[in-house]
C-alpha cells in the first residue's frame, strides 16, 4: 500500500522539519506548507489522505483554512493547538476539524493521532467499523458511500460526525456512552476535560434538525452519554 500523503501546514519552519522527518520515519509520505493560504490552495487541488494544520498561521488562519476547506471537502483534518488555547479548540471543532492536539506535542503522538484519523476515514481498514445501512424516521445512512440523508437530502458530514451518527443510530433507542463514541469517532479513549465529543454532537444536531415532535433526535442522557430518538415522522 501506497504511504499515506500527509499536508503539514505550520508557519515554525525549525519543527515542521523535524515532524516531517519523523512522520517519514514512520512511513508517511509528508509535505510541509508554511502559511494558510498555502495550506488551502495546496488541500483544495491535489489528493492528500490527512491534513495537521496550525491554528496559529500568517496570510490566512487555520481556522480560516478550515471554514474554506470544510465548504468543498471531507479531507480529514487534524489541528495543532497552542496549550490553553481552549477557545480555540473547540471552535476548531465546531468547524469540523476530525481531532486536535496540543502543541508543543510529542511526534508518537502525532504518529498516532494520523493514524487514528485515517482509520476512520479509509473504509476499507480491517479494524474500521462496520455498520449497516440504516433508516430511522427522515434519517438515512448510507454505508457505502458514507452518506446520511435528512428527508432525503444528503447531509455535509465529517468523517467523525458520520461515525457517531452510525453508532447512535445502530443503537437507537439505547443510551450510547461518550467513551464508546470517542473510541468509533476518534479512535481514542478521551483524556479528562476533553469536550471533542460533545462538539460533534453539537454540530451533528444542527445538521440533523429537530425531529416531527421539535425535538432533537439526539438526546442527551446527563452523566452517561447520548441517545439516538426512534420517532415517527
Amino acid at each position: 500500500m501506497a504511504a499515506a500523503r500527509i499536508l503539514l501546514a505550520d508557519d515554525d519552519r525549525e519543527l515542521s522539519e523535524l515532524l516531517t522527518r519523523f512522520l517519514v520515519r514512520e512511513g508517511f509520505s509528508v509535505e510541509p506548507v508554511f502559511d494558510g493560504e498555502a495550506a488551502l490552495r495546496r488541500a483544495l487541488s491535489e489528493p492528500y489522505d490527512a491534513l495537521v494544520l496550525d491554528i496559529m498561521m500568517p496570510v490566512r488562519s487555520g481556522l480560516d483554512v478550515l471554514r474554506d476547506l470544510r465548504a468543498a471537502t471531507t479531507l480529514p483534518v487534524l489541528m495543532l493547538t497552542a496549550l490553553g488555547d481552549d477557545v480555540d479548540r473547540i471552535l476548531g471543532l465546531e468547524i469540523g476539524a476530525d481531532d486536535y492536539l496540543t502543541k508543543p506535542c510529542n511526534p508518537h503522538e502525532l504518529a498516532a493521532r494520523i493514524r487514528a484519523v485515517l482509520r476512520r476515514a479509509r473504509r476499507d481498514e480491517g479494524d474500521s467499523p462496520r455498520f449497516a445501512d440504516m433508516h430511522i424516521g427522515a434519517v438515512e445512512l448510507r454505508v457505502g458511500p458514507r452518506t446520511a440523508l435528512l428527508h432525503g437530502q444528503a447531509l455535509n458530514l465529517t468523517t467523525s460526525e458520520f461515525n457517531i451518527l452510525a453508532v447512535l443510530m445502530r443503537e437507537a433507542g439505547r443510551g450510547v456512552s461518550k467513551e464508546m463514541l470517542a473510541e468509533a469517532a476518534l479512535g481514542r479513549a478521551l483524556s479528562p476535560f476533553d469536550r471533542s465529543i460533545d462538539v460533534h454532537i453539537s454540530r451533528l444536531r444542527r445538521k440533523l434538525g429537530s425531529a416531527a415532535d421539535g425535538q432533537s433526535r439526539v438526546a442527551t442522557l446527563h452523566g452517561s452519554g447520548y441517545l439516538f430518538r426512534r420517532v415517527s415522522e
